[in-house]
């Protein structure tokens, strides 16, 4: 991972400048007990926890939860939450690719969205491998973004792009496939929707967590030129959309392959 983690600078604005609510997380949460037929003494895991908004649910219901994150500000944002660190909860500020638990350690372990950001993604995958029990579940999930916030994205995209100081963002590794990964190892995947719901945010608050820097994007230029792109952009978004106060709303759902591992 790069030493430089923009996380750090935006933990305290992290969970109100995405679109996972935390009512929307406890019924994730409920769809995960059941796809993994948990019972009191089900251990998770989940590399790359953030401020746990994935697990906090889980946290609170009294499950054995783990989490790693290379950004100790967002660890902080999570045990906030919480005031302070339950017994059922392990917090670990680390690489969240490397794995440094004995075999056969957890139930599940979960990972949204940060497969990509790994160096080594197949020794990742079969790490996880390793410290999931016998008959214990592997879950890749991601957040999909709402496609009426991915397009106000694009636009600013497209306006970075112009600058050619503008560094070429960071996607990670090209061509990751789990499912195809897991396949071969003879793996079957059990996909499915835990969740869709409505988001909806008028364009003032989406250009308002661009002003916060709130994304990877917008650590991808100098201070200077990021925010006279804003000012440029915020007139672009005046004469697209019609008015700050405009609201846009679209779909957004929380999707899971699931892997029982024998």
């Amino acid at each position: 991972m790069s030493q430089f983690n923009y996380y750090d600078h935006i933990a305290s604005i992290y969970d109100q400048t995405r679109w996972m609510t935390e009512s929307i997380a406890e019924e994730v949460a409920d769809y995960i007990l059941e796809l993994v037929d948990a019972n009191p003494h089900t251990s998770f895991l989940e590399p790359g926890v953030g401020t746990g908004l994935n697990v906090f649910p889980l946290v609170k219901r009294g499950y054995s939860v783990t989490g790693i994150d290379i950004s100790r500000e967002m660890l902080d944002q999570f045990s906030q939450k919480l005031n302070g660190i339950p017994q059922n909860l392990t917090l670990i500020q680390a690489d969240a690719s490397q794995l440094s638990f004995p075999d056969d350690s957890f139930n599940v372990v979960l990972t949204v969205h940060m497969v990509h950001t790994v160096s080594h993604w197949q020794q990742f995958l079969d790490e996880i491998e390793r410290v999931l029990k016998p008959g214990g579940f592997y879950l890749n999930a991601q957040w999909i973004t709402p496609p009426a916030r991915m397009e106000f994205e694009r636009y600013f995209r497209a306006m970075l792009a112009k600058d050619k100081n503008t560094k070429a963002a960071h996607t990670g590794n090209e061509g990751i496939n789990v499912d195809d990964y897991f396949r071969k190892k003879g793996y079957r995947s059990n996909y499915g929707i835990a969740k869709r719901w409505l988001v909806s945010n008028t364009i003032e608050e989406l250009l308002g967590f661009l002003k916060a820097r709130a994304y990877g994007l917008c650590w991808q230029t100098s201070s200077e030129m990021f925010y006279r792109k804003v000012e440029e952009f915020e007139v672009f978004c005046l004469e697209h959309y019609g008015s700050l106060e405009a609201k846009v709303s679209s779909e957004a759902q929380f999707e899971i392959w699931a892997y029982a591992v024998r």
